[in-house]
């Protein structure tokens, strides 16, 4: 989860005014508030999550500890393609989260034949995603997610309009399971190159391979 702090500073003379951060990962912001608490000049701490919720330091301090033993921190990497001549899709992901104090990396793909054009195939990648992190536990908290789709990636954070039929119903579909979960997505778009990894097991799977591991980085 990311979070913006809140302060106001008083120097020693009296003279007070406001500040505001950028937005930080909650663990670095508990990092940063606890240094400046130490000036003692610095009163007033507030931190506020993407959705606008405010938390005081102690409830911060106390929700990270709470999530320590649950899957956080977490990077999604989608890729979908669709073969013209079989008809079939190749879906994957790759999970990077970290949990108890360790990082992790799961993987995961799958070949399906109900689709029809690539556009669907890198939305049902994501919604892959989405289920996989379902069955891991994930809830309520910031999810990074990364595609090389700019078609998926755009209309999903309402930088594109989103025209075609099918294509909308995969959007909503998505959003949805988001809206269940809990999960604030930040959406990222990059190249084919930086996406290697989920490129690599959506091509796995339209080649018959599956695959589904955990490993621990």
């Amino acid at each position: 989860m990311k979070v913006r702090i809140d302060m106001t500073y008083k120097t020693p003379k009296g003279t007070k005014s406001a500040f505001s951060s950028e937005e930080i990962q909650a663990a670095q912001a508990i990092l940063i508030a606890e240094d400046l608490e130490k000036t003692g000049r610095v009163k007033d701490f507030t931190f506020v999550d993407n959705q606008d919720h405010t938390w005081s330091l102690k409830e911060l301090k106390e929700y990270m500890k709470g999530i320590e033993t649950e899957p956080h921190n977490i990077t999604v990497y989608f890729d979908g393609g669709f073969d013209l001549k079989t008809k079939k899709s190749g879906l994957g992901c790759a999970i990077y989260y970290e949990q108890n104090g360790k990082s992790y990396r799961h993987r995961k793909n799958a070949l399906v034949d109900e689709l029809h054009t690539n556009n669907e195939a890198e939305y049902a990648a994501l919604h892959l995603a989405l289920q996989e992190m379902e069955f891991m536990g994930v809830h309520h908290m910031s999810v990074a997610i990364v595609g090389d789709s700019q078609v998926v990636i755009n209309q999903l954070s309402g930088e594109w309009p989103c025209l075609e039929d099918e294509l909308s119903k995969w959007a909503d579909r998505v959003e949805v399971k988001m809206e269940q979960m809990g999960i604030q997505p930040e959406y990222k778009a990059v190249s084919r190159k930086r996406n290697r990894e989920a490129d690599r097991l959506a091509t796995q799977a339209l080649e018959d391979t599956e695959i589904t591991s955990t490993i621990e980085l």
